[in-house]
């Protein structure tokens, strides 16, 4: 009897892997699960640009499964840059994120000592000079969204003038921008076009607070621009210091990075964002295979790299969301080009050629041809913008950063 019992047991068995394809199925690890990946920021949470970067950072690493990760905040454009990628690197980090233009150079640094690991940087220009197969760029074209964030304050400007808050001659805007890099340059200009291509009338003006976070100069450098009579104010800089200055004077506001509608409930309108995740996800998923990382990668609104955050209703025209997805269908299908040679001119001039520093050198030495096919290429020839011009309509109050 217990020989045909073992018999009948055995029978059992074979039936059973039979019905299970003849073996055991073994679930596979998450994508990029078994590597470490370490993430280096200029600030902490408190700043609206590095919020963004921890935020992505922390999304991608959930949706590949990774949980060996490091967030290292407050690291100085400086020493303290390489310092901490280094450690990162030695304590086993296969690939290693900074988020902030000045920390390039100290990622070089990193990436040339340890040439297994992949370093990656943020808003960054040379890594298709340095010719570095573990050193990467990586951007977005944030000039769509800041153009399409242009359309909602256009509209909120529309809206002001047919209601008789404001009249012709008082269209303009303002707008508080850090640094005169081309970064903040392309961002500006392309916010303003965005503005005028609801209101042709108006004009901006801009002023510079030598920092990418100080909440007093960015609420000082607000209100110096509301006071010189702007009635809007958008910004390049990463505090709640020109939104909150807009809210207190009853001004409409456009903010980058992160939606500020808890500080300014009654004056915040919308804000355009880089969204990390998609080039995180990408290289990280590249790193644990061994596969190649380019030296340069562009999301775009059809990566979703590029988006807004909700109109604030409140405060937001009627009629918005629908000229935002106008023109956001438009750019995709090709037919819209933000830096179209139609829409600008500079000192009086269509341009029909322009050469733009591309391969950064001290001297800053223009090399590229960017305009071509009615239009200028920004973030074609790398990643990071190259738009450098000084387009009519607009004013600079100081340009000493």
């Amino acid at each position: 009897m217990k020989k045909f019992l073992a018999i009948v047991l055995c029978l059992l068995m074979v039936a059973a892997l039979v019905a299970c394809g003849g073996e055991k199925k073994e679930e596979k690890p998450a994508e990029g699960q078994n590597i470490k990946v370490g993430f280096i920021c200029l600030h902490d949470e408190n700043s609206t640009y590095d919020l963004n970067f921890i935020n992505a950072a922390k999304g991608a690493c959930a949706t590949l499964g990774i949980t060996d990760y490091i967030i290292k905040t407050n690291i100085p454009e400086g020493q303290e840059c390489y310092e901490t990628a280094a450690d990162m690197a030695a304590s086993g980090c296969k690939i290693i994120f900074a988020d902030s233009f000045g920390h390039e150079d100290y990622m070089i640094q990193a990436a040339k000592e340890f040439p297994n690991v992949q370093f990656c940087h943020a808003t960054g220009t040379k890594a298709h000079t340095e010719n570095l197969p573990n050193y990467h760029n990586a951007f977005a074209a944030i000039y769509e969204g800041r153009y399409l964030a242009g359309i909602a304050a256009g509209m909120k400007l529309q809206q002001m003038l047919d209601e008789g808050k404001i009249t012709n001659d008082q269209l303009k805007i303002g707008y508080v921008g850090a640094f005169t890099y081309a970064e903040v340059v392309s961002g500006y200009t392309s916010f303003f076009l965005g503005v005028r291509s609801i209101v042709p009338e108006v004009t901006m003006e801009v002023t510079f607070t030598g920092s990418w976070y100080d909440e007093t100069a960015e609420k000082e450098g607000a209100m110096k621009l509301i006071n010189n009579g702007c009635v809007l104010i958008s910004q390049h800089a990463d505090s709640m210091g020109a939104p909150s200055a807009c809210e207190s004077m009853g001004v409409p506001n456009v903010s980058y990075n992160g939606s500020t509608v808890k500080v300014g409930p009654n004056t915040y309108i919308v804000s355009s964002r880089i969204n990390w995740e998609p080039y995180y996800e990408y290289a990280i998923k590249a790193a644990a295979a061994g596969e190649a990382i380019p030296a340069d990668w562009t999301g775009t609104i059809e990566t979703g790299s590029v988006e807004l955050f909700e109109l604030n209703s409140a405060v937001a025209a009627d009629g918005t969301q629908a000229k935002i997805d106008e023109a956001k269908a438009a750019m995709i299908a090709g037919t819209l080009h933000v830096f179209s040679t139609d829409a600008f001119t500079v000192g009086g001039e269509k341009l029909t050629s322009y050469m733009a520093d591309v391969d950064t050198d001290p001297a800053y030495t223009p090399d590229t041809e960017v305009i071509k096919d009615g239009y200028f290429h920004e973030s074609e020839f790398r990643s990071a913008p190259y738009f450098d011009l000084r387009i009519d309509g607009i004013t600079l109050l100081n340009e000493s950063y």
